[in-house]
């Protein structure tokens, strides 16, 4: 049985643009110096550090409470400003709060709260979570076994990073193709719930780092006029698929 959080998100109030934060050892946020969405850059380094060029809120809030960026019926609908407003952010981590010897998913559930102490001090967004029962979309490997290729990145070597040749992130492209250098299958389960009806779940038990280059779904790299779209379902031998299942979600 799969487990997930639906959150809520409220706005309270914003608070001044440099402040010491009780998430980090010091803090400095300011409006982004270029707006353009192609400077927009996130790192959460080795030792807990953030450092943020040109990202909206809903960028942090995605990664701390992992919700979609898209809209999502498991976050509520939020000010206009959290997605449109950019922010440059450098956030200094408490000495030793993150060591070298811990996992990703360690060192990630460690950094996770730090940010969301960030949302609650910096931008008084405060969560509230939910517990519900619904279906979710579950990620499996097919009946052939998996034919994902290894990625020359191994885990010490991978931090979270935004950049096109970042760790845990996907390369945007026309049609939402799959291209990353190295992700595993928590993080393709969470880039591929912006587009879906329900929350994805990893139910491949596969670990380690992978490198994907797909094309985007065809109908929309070439659109065609006064087309027809129906639902359509693929899987490739022996790629991550999907099924339906129920889940029952817990609070944290």
């Amino acid at each position: 049985m799969s487990f997930f959080c639906k959150a809520v998100v409220y706005l309270l109030l914003a608070l001044p643009a440099v402040a010491h934060s009780q998430a980090f050892a010091k803090i400095t946020i300011r409006p982004a110096s270029a707006a353009d969405p192609r400077n927009m850059r996130m790192q959460v380094l080795p030792n807990g550090d953030l450092i943020a060029n040109a990202v909206p809120v809903i960028m942090l809030l995605s990664y701390a409470y992992e919700v979609p960026v898209d809209p999502s019926p498991r976050l509520s609908p939020l000010p206009d400003w959290t997605i449109r407003e950019r922010y440059d952010i450098e956030g200094k981590g408490i000495a030793n709060a993150i060591t070298p010897s811990l996992q990703v998913s360690d060192s990630r559930s460690r950094i996770q709260p730090k940010i969301r102490g960030l949302l609650a001090d910096r931008f008084r967004l405060a969560m509230r979570v939910e517990n519900k029962t619904m279906s979710v979309y579950a990620l499996t490997v097919a009946s052939s076994g998996p034919k994902l290729q290894k990625s020359a990145l191994t885990d010490k070597e991978c931090t979270f990073d935004t950049d096109p040749q970042g760790c845990h992130n996907f390369v945007l492209g026309f049609g939402h193709p799959l291209n990353a250098k190295a992700i595993d299958m928590d993080d393709l389960a969470h880039y591929i719930a912006n587009w879906t009806d329900l929350p994805v779940v990893n139910h491949t038990s596969l670990s380690g780092l992978f490198t994907v280059n797909t094309e985007g779904w065809f109908p929309m790299r070439l659109p065609l006029p006064h087309r027809t779209l129906h639902r359509m379902r693929t899987t490739s031998p022996g790629s991550p698929q999907f099924s339906r299942s129920s889940a029952n979600s817990v609070s944290n």
